[in-house]
Protein backbone atom coordinates (compact mmCIF):
# COMPACT_ATOMS: atom_id res chain seq x y z
CA UNK A 1 0.00 0.00 0.00
CA UNK A 2 2.83 2.36 0.88
CA UNK A 3 4.48 1.75 -2.53
CA UNK A 4 1.19 2.45 -4.29
CA UNK A 5 0.79 5.77 -2.50
CA UNK A 6 4.38 6.75 -3.38
CA UNK A 7 3.79 5.84 -7.06
CA UNK A 8 0.59 7.90 -7.16
CA UNK A 9 2.36 10.90 -5.58
CA UNK A 10 5.28 10.67 -8.03
CA UNK A 11 2.84 10.49 -10.94
CA UNK A 12 0.92 13.51 -9.64
CA UNK A 13 4.13 15.53 -9.22
CA UNK A 14 5.27 14.59 -12.75
CA UNK A 15 1.88 15.63 -14.15
CA UNK A 16 1.96 18.99 -12.37
CA UNK A 17 5.52 19.64 -13.56
CA UNK A 18 4.53 18.73 -17.12
CA UNK A 19 1.86 21.45 -16.92
CA UNK A 20 4.37 24.24 -16.27
CA UNK A 21 5.96 26.61 -18.70
CA UNK A 22 9.74 26.68 -18.34
CA UNK A 23 10.03 30.31 -17.23
CA UNK A 24 13.46 31.92 -17.13
CA UNK A 25 15.11 35.32 -17.00
CA UNK A 26 15.60 37.40 -20.13
CA UNK A 27 19.38 37.09 -19.77
CA UNK A 28 19.13 33.27 -19.68
CA UNK A 29 16.85 33.24 -22.71
CA UNK A 30 19.28 35.41 -24.70
CA UNK A 31 22.16 33.10 -23.74
CA UNK A 32 20.18 30.03 -24.83
CA UNK A 33 19.37 31.74 -28.14
CA UNK A 34 23.10 31.75 -28.94
CA UNK A 35 23.20 27.94 -28.82
CA UNK A 36 19.69 27.10 -30.04
CA UNK A 37 17.89 29.97 -31.76
CA UNK A 38 14.24 30.36 -30.74
CA UNK A 39 12.03 33.34 -30.32
CA UNK A 40 11.28 34.71 -26.85
CA UNK A 41 7.80 35.14 -25.42
CA UNK A 42 8.01 37.50 -22.44
CA UNK A 43 5.08 37.76 -20.05
CA UNK A 44 5.16 41.34 -18.77
CA UNK A 45 3.04 41.38 -15.59
CA UNK A 46 2.65 43.16 -12.27
CA UNK A 47 1.96 41.77 -8.81
CA UNK A 48 -1.32 43.69 -8.47
CA UNK A 49 -2.78 42.87 -11.91
CA UNK A 50 -5.92 40.68 -11.83
CA UNK A 51 -5.87 39.76 -15.55
CA UNK A 52 -2.18 38.80 -15.16
CA UNK A 53 -3.17 36.29 -12.47
CA UNK A 54 -5.95 34.91 -14.68
CA UNK A 55 -3.46 34.52 -17.54
CA UNK A 56 -1.18 32.53 -15.22
CA UNK A 57 -4.04 30.40 -13.91
CA UNK A 58 -6.03 29.73 -17.07
CA UNK A 59 -3.77 30.16 -20.09
CA UNK A 60 -0.23 29.48 -18.91
CA UNK A 61 -1.33 26.27 -17.15
CA UNK A 62 -3.15 24.95 -20.24
CA UNK A 63 -1.42 21.81 -21.54
CA UNK A 64 -1.61 22.87 -25.20
CA UNK A 65 -0.04 26.25 -24.40
CA UNK A 66 2.57 24.75 -22.08
CA UNK A 67 3.67 22.17 -24.64
CA UNK A 68 3.77 24.62 -27.54
CA UNK A 69 5.61 27.36 -25.64
CA UNK A 70 8.15 24.95 -24.13
CA UNK A 71 8.85 23.40 -27.55
CA UNK A 72 9.02 26.58 -29.61
CA UNK A 73 9.93 29.54 -27.41
CA UNK A 74 12.08 30.66 -24.55
CA UNK A 75 9.54 31.89 -22.00
CA UNK A 76 10.41 34.87 -19.81
CA UNK A 77 8.48 36.21 -16.81
CA UNK A 78 9.15 39.88 -16.22
CA UNK A 79 7.69 42.03 -13.44
CA UNK A 80 7.02 45.35 -15.21
CA UNK A 81 7.29 47.24 -11.93
CA UNK A 82 9.97 45.12 -10.28
CA UNK A 83 13.43 46.04 -9.08
CA UNK A 84 15.63 43.65 -11.09
CA UNK A 85 18.58 44.95 -13.09
CA UNK A 86 18.31 43.55 -16.62
CA UNK A 87 21.00 43.50 -19.29
CA UNK A 88 19.55 43.28 -22.80
CA UNK A 89 21.00 44.15 -26.20
CA UNK A 90 24.05 45.78 -24.65
CA UNK A 91 22.07 48.05 -22.32
CA UNK A 92 21.37 47.95 -18.59
CA UNK A 93 17.77 48.50 -17.52
CA UNK A 94 16.59 49.16 -13.96
CA UNK A 95 13.73 50.71 -12.05
CA UNK A 96 15.14 53.92 -10.59
CA UNK A 97 11.79 54.92 -9.06
CA UNK A 98 11.12 51.57 -7.38
CA UNK A 99 9.56 51.81 -3.92
CA UNK A 100 9.81 48.59 -1.86
CA UNK A 101 6.79 49.65 0.22
CA UNK A 102 4.71 49.42 -2.96
CA UNK A 103 5.97 45.98 -4.04
CA UNK A 104 2.44 44.54 -4.27
CA UNK A 105 0.69 47.72 -5.39
CA UNK A 106 1.21 50.12 -8.28
CA UNK A 107 4.86 51.04 -8.46
CA UNK A 108 7.19 52.80 -10.84
CA UNK A 109 7.52 51.25 -14.31
CA UNK A 110 10.80 49.48 -15.03
CA UNK A 111 12.98 50.96 -17.78
CA UNK A 112 12.66 47.71 -19.78
CA UNK A 113 8.88 48.08 -19.64
CA UNK A 114 9.20 51.50 -21.25
CA UNK A 115 11.82 50.22 -23.73
CA UNK A 116 9.27 47.71 -25.07
CA UNK A 117 6.54 50.40 -24.97
CA UNK A 118 4.34 48.29 -22.70
CA UNK A 119 1.37 50.38 -21.61
CA UNK A 120 -1.03 47.75 -20.24
CA UNK A 121 -0.80 44.60 -18.16
CA UNK A 122 -0.56 41.84 -19.01
CA UNK A 123 1.38 42.23 -22.24
CA UNK A 124 3.23 39.42 -23.96
CA UNK A 125 6.26 40.78 -25.79
CA UNK A 126 7.59 38.68 -28.65
CA UNK A 127 11.29 38.94 -29.49
CA UNK A 128 13.01 37.34 -32.47
CA UNK A 129 16.09 35.08 -32.44
CA UNK A 130 18.39 38.12 -32.75
CA UNK A 131 16.89 40.14 -29.90
CA UNK A 132 14.70 42.22 -32.20
CA UNK A 133 11.28 43.38 -31.09
CA UNK A 134 8.38 41.69 -32.93
CA UNK A 135 5.15 42.68 -31.23
CA UNK A 136 3.50 43.51 -27.87
CA UNK A 137 0.31 41.46 -27.42
CA UNK A 138 -1.82 43.27 -24.85
CA UNK A 139 -4.37 41.86 -22.46
CA UNK A 140 -5.67 38.57 -21.21
CA UNK A 141 -5.85 35.84 -23.86
CA UNK A 142 -7.47 32.41 -23.71
CA UNK A 143 -5.37 29.48 -24.94
CA UNK A 144 -7.06 29.58 -28.36
CA UNK A 145 -6.66 33.34 -28.68
CA UNK A 146 -2.98 33.07 -27.81
CA UNK A 147 -2.48 30.13 -30.20
CA UNK A 148 -2.92 32.33 -33.26
CA UNK A 149 -0.08 34.64 -32.20
CA UNK A 150 2.21 31.88 -30.94
CA UNK A 151 2.01 30.11 -34.29
CA UNK A 152 2.04 33.25 -36.42
CA UNK A 153 5.26 34.57 -34.81
CA UNK A 154 6.89 31.14 -34.55
CA UNK A 155 6.42 30.57 -38.29
CA UNK A 156 7.28 34.18 -39.24
CA UNK A 157 3.88 34.50 -40.93
CA UNK A 158 3.65 38.07 -39.61
CA UNK A 159 6.44 39.12 -41.99
CA UNK A 160 4.12 38.64 -44.97
CA UNK A 161 1.36 40.81 -43.50
CA UNK A 162 1.70 44.40 -44.59
CA UNK A 163 -1.90 45.50 -44.00
CA UNK A 164 -4.75 45.04 -41.56
CA UNK A 165 -6.63 43.25 -44.34
CA UNK A 166 -3.81 40.70 -44.68
CA UNK A 167 -4.01 40.00 -40.94
CA UNK A 168 -7.81 39.73 -41.14
CA UNK A 169 -7.49 37.11 -43.89
CA UNK A 170 -4.92 35.18 -41.84
CA UNK A 171 -7.22 35.36 -38.82
CA UNK A 172 -10.24 34.07 -40.79
CA UNK A 173 -8.24 31.19 -42.28
CA UNK A 174 -6.62 30.17 -38.97
CA UNK A 175 -7.92 26.88 -37.52
CA UNK A 176 -7.14 26.66 -33.79
CA UNK A 177 -6.11 23.28 -32.44
CA UNK A 178 -5.40 24.06 -28.79
CA UNK A 179 -7.80 22.45 -26.36
CA UNK A 180 -9.26 25.01 -23.96
CA UNK A 181 -9.18 22.85 -20.81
Amino acid sequence: MKKLIICVLITMVAFVQAQEINWMSLENAVELQKKTPKKIMMDVYTNWCGPCKLLDKNTFKNKSVVDYVNDNYYAVKFNAEGNDIINFNGKEFKNTGYNPALANRRNSAHELTRYFKVQAYPTMVFIDENGGFIFPLRGYKTPRQLELYLKMFRNDDHKNMKTQEAFNEYYKAFKPKFIEK
